[in-house]
């Protein structure tokens, strides 16, 4: 997949563009079946799946005190573009001039350098200065400008549409059942492991430390049990998130305990995956409490991610 942060004439590079719209955070299940359109049809007349979307999260320039955090980092963004087939990824920075775009200033922006086949968008897509534009606009258009237009209706679970607002709220919950089951895949985090106080060594359970990045969204403090993956092998895992109380802590971090595993991590990228909340983060009188207690979630841990065989299936899309 070929990836382009400006915008250029791409119509001359690329043949029979098919084009999917949107901000597409967190790709869940909704975005992965507009994607997935755009790549069928792509492939149905022997064109380009294309994904047309932001690096930065529009609200962050239009309203940045009401700016959501972003879910999901972008190396796991561009694994799941990537795995789902897209050919090339064009993500250009959200600008306070872009933001004065209009909605018919951006078709005609769509047509000067992709000059689409077929636009592909969810029902609720909305473009253009105060968001005027929408499906019905890109319909109006698109006799005058020669593409076709697809309208991926919402997709429900339980009844309820898939949002990433939706997402976030139910994440902030550490409801991850749910946040997994709209993602379609584990929620997924990824970073340089970091040197840490070595307490997990000292007490017979080494760690790998994580920071956690303030501008993406994150599991509440506690502790999970996790999938991790380095250099394309996969490992059960314990993971913490939170302050170490036992210990005085105070930089919230994530540390992960990899079952299994033996060698040296130092400044080496990990994938995390989160499969289900084991208990809340406590602060234990003494070590040996703690010790006890961190066995118990390592047990905890693989029972059930030897019973999570779906879950574990759909970490390909992250990998």
């Amino acid at each position: 997949m070929e990836k382009y942060t400006q915008l250029t004439y791409f119509s001359s590079k690329y043949e029979n563009i098919v084009i999917a719209l949107g901000m597409f955070d967190g790709l869940h299940i909704g975005h992965q079946e507009v994607i997935r359109t755009a790549v069928k049809k792509a492939q149905e007349i022997k064109g380009t799946a294309l994904v047309f979307s932001f690096a930065n999260h529009p609200r962050a320039v239009i309203v940045p005190e009401g700016a959501p955090h972003r879910i999901g980092c972008q190396s796991v963004r561009l694994r799941i573009l990537k795995n789902l087939g897209v050919d090339a990824l064009v993500e250009i920075a959200f600008t306070s001039s872009f933001a004065e775009t209009t909605a018919n200033g951006f078709i005609h922006l769509l047509q000067q350098y992709f000059a689409p086949k077929y636009i592909v968008v969810g029902e609720n897509y909305t473009f253009g200065r105060g968001g005027r534009g929408n499906p019905n606009l890109l319909k109006e258009q698109s006799g005058r400008y020669g593409f076709h237009l697809i309208v991926c209706p919402p997709v429900l679970y339980g009844g309820v549409p898939v949002s990433s607002t939706r997402i976030r709220a139910l994440l902030a919950q550490g409801d991850l059942s749910h946040v997994n089951a709209y993602l379609g895949y584990p929620f997924t985090v990824t970073g340089t492991v970091i040197h840490g106080q070595e307490r997990g060594r000292t007490l017979g359970f080494p760690t790998a430390n994580v920071s956690l990045h303030e501008s993406y969204e994150s599991p509440p403090n506690g502790v999970y049990a996790v999938m991790v993956v380095h250099k394309k092998h996969s490992y059960h895992g314990v993971a913490n998130i939170g302050n170490n109380p036992t210990f005085g802590g105070y930089d919230r971090r994530l540390e992960v305990h990899i079952i299994d595993f033996s060698g040296d991590l130092y400044d080496s990228e990990i994938t995390v995956s989160f499969f289900f909340k084991i208990r809340d983060e406590q602060r234990f009188s003494t070590a040996d409490e703690l010790i006890i207690q961190i066995k118990k979630d390592k047990e905890a841990a693989i029972k059930g991610l030897k019973e999570s065989f779906r879950l574990q299936e759909n970490i390909s899309m992250v990998i």
